[in-house]
């Protein structure tokens, strides 16, 4: 039997504004997500709640922006609230077409208004009767912080993820430097995919002159076909970061 294919995307919306915070782009990003026609979407930075924007965004939704961007192609959706101020909140999502067994979301932030969080959902895909691993995960700006919150990662993984299920795990790392490469393949047995299909990481930040590659996409027990940065237009005029699509296949 073929192996069953699995379209990811990863894509900090830093809360639907262009990267100079200029313009409210949220529905010109749903437009462009629902082009990649992705199966599994992961995204950070998503604004749960902001009740000025609320009432002074013209174009602001009716519902939430996990609502809103999920629309019809994604049924299925987590959202995990991290950064709490007296406006509202933002936090990190993810959308699915396959339905959720579970999720849980684990703040590891230090301070109440970072979003830094671990979203960790377990999707079943019906066609195959099979269970897949997904994290979202956005890390700390500070190099102490993300080398703590990895390891909080590294345990949850080592905790509740077998070591034979299939597993991705994809957003924004922050790590530049490329401090934390080494320790994941390591210590969890994850591959990158643009360093394994491309042999380096995707520079995705800024959006209008990516320099930096702060986005990444891992996995493991599912068969790397393709990756790509989407820098064409509009994506580098929306969010500050680009946003990263890969293609596997997952054993029947």
């Amino acid at each position: 039997m073929k192996p069953f294919p699995i379209k990811v995307l990863t894509y900090n919306l830093h809360k639907g504004y262009s990267s100079a915070n200029l313009r409210f782009v949220l529905h010109r990003m749903r437009e462009e997500l629902h082009k990649t026609d992705a199966d599994i979407i992961f995204l950070q930075e998503i604004q749960g709640k902001h009740s000025r924007r609320e009432a002074t965004v013209r174009e602001w939704p009716l519902v939430s922006q996990c609502e809103f961007l999920a629309d019809q192609l994604w049924p299925h959706y987590a959202y995990g609230k991290n950064a709490i101020y007296n406006a509202g909140h933002h936090g990190n999502a993810i959308l699915s077409k396959f339905p959720f067994a579970r999720w849980e979301n684990l703040n590891v932030s230090d301070l109440r208004r970072a979003s830094r969080s671990l979203l960790h959902g377990v999707v079943r895909i019906p066609d195959i009767d099979r269970e897949l691993h997904i994290i979202c995960i956005h890390l700390d700006l500070r190099a102490y912080e993300r080398h703590r919150q990895i390891k909080i990662l590294t345990q949850r993984i080592r905790e509740t993820v077998p070591p034979q299920a299939p597993l991705i795990l994809a957003g924004d790392f922050n790590d530049w430097r490329g401090e934390l490469y080494k320790y994941l393949p390591r210590e969890l047995d994850l591959t990158e995919v643009f360093r394994h299909l491309h042999g380096r990481h995707a520079k995705t930040f800024p959006a209008f002159l990516p320099v930096l590659s702060v986005d990444r996409i891992f996995y493991r027990g599912v068969d790397p076909i393709e990756c790509s940065c989407f820098r064409d237009h509009p994506w580098h005029s929306l969010s500050d970061h680009l946003p990263l699509y890969a293609k596997f296949e997952m054993p029947r």
